[in-house]
């Protein structure tokens, strides 16, 4: 398993990161995925078998939103 912290752009309210954690949690490889609304970031576990860091970053744009 692999741990990686995003800096997450474009999100406006509690919803947002709740919406956005759920996309996360629900991609194939993710073990867990937490948002946060205040600092702005995502903190994922996932399997690199799995899926890979430009995935995680395409279903976070996917979202509406920019994972760096």
């Amino acid at each position: 398993m692999k741990n990686i912290e995003l800096k997450i752009e474009g999100m406006h309210c509690e919803g947002c990161s709740n919406r956005l954690e759920k996309v996360l949690n629900n991609l194939e490889g993710v073990s867990t995925a937490s948002v946060s609304l205040e600092d702005k970031k995502a903190n994922i576990e996932f399997n690199e078998d799995l899926i890979n860091i430009d995935n995680i970053k395409e279903a976070i744009e996917d979202a509406g939103f920019t994972g760096e």
